[in-house]
């Protein structure tokens, strides 16, 4: 049997602070201390130690094309048709208020339940789920 191995994501950008700051009000992560005063990299940790860290670091290159891997933020799991989309809706609502931008709704169909498909401070793509 393989053995589980501990990841974290990594995060191209061109402010790692600010992008940092966003995923941990988004997540309920928190800034690790050594992070603190960095310019050229940032983190965001889970303080339950459940979640994988998430590290930013700046590249000089801006973001060009759609994201090939994204986050999906799970706020809808076990809920479905309406009480489901209020949820995410509200949760689409608080992230846009810290910078976020809504892209677009897919709604349920025979197949998936609905998701919110949107963006960070910096461009990258991610749903609410």
């Amino acid at each position: 049997m393989a053995k589980i191995r501990e990841f974290q994501v990594t995060f191209d950008c061109a402010e790692p602070a600010r992008v940092a700051r966003f995923w941990c009000e988004v997540l309920g992560y928190v800034l690790p201390p050594s992070a603190e005063g960095e310019e050229a990299w940032s983190a965001a940790v889970d303080p339950s130690g459940k979640g994988p860290r998430i590290y930013f670091q700046r590249v000089p290159e801006g973001k060009v094309v759609k994201n090939r891997v994204h986050l999906d933020v799970r706020v809808g799991t076990g809920l479905v048709g309406a009480e489901r989309l209020a949820t995410l809706e509200a949760e689409c609502a608080r992230l846009t208020e810290l910078g976020a931008v809504h892209v677009r709704t897919l709604y349920a169909d025979e197949e998936n339940e609905s998701c919110i498909v949107m963006q960070d401070v910096e461009g990258n793509e991610f749903c609410v789920d």
